[in-house]
């Protein structure tokens, strides 16, 4: 049986879904179609790196991070051709 993979943005909408309060985790993984277990999970990885989405210099360092890496896939190109 194959795993079921889910998008970031329903991951959101369930963990937000069940910090709210407002059904237990049973009634959402009955709505939602997965384990009770896996909203928890998703339930703390969303409290754990909340604060990550204000830290702006963490976003700059992606940022440059991601331009490095770029230059040096563009670099390791450079070197096959040659």
């Amino acid at each position: 049986m194959k795993r079921k993979r889910f998008s970031k943005e329903f991951k959101a909408k369930v963990a937000l879904e069940a910090l709210k309060g407002q059904r237990t985790a049973i009634e959402l993984a009955q709505e939602f179609g997965v384990h009770v277990n896996q909203i928890s999970l998703w339930k703390k990885q969303l409290t754990e790196n909340a604060a990550e989405l204000f830290d702006r210099r963490e976003a700059k360092k992606e940022k440059k991070r991601e331009k490095e890496r770029e230059r040096l896939y563009q670099k390791v190109g450079q070197l096959q051709v040659e």
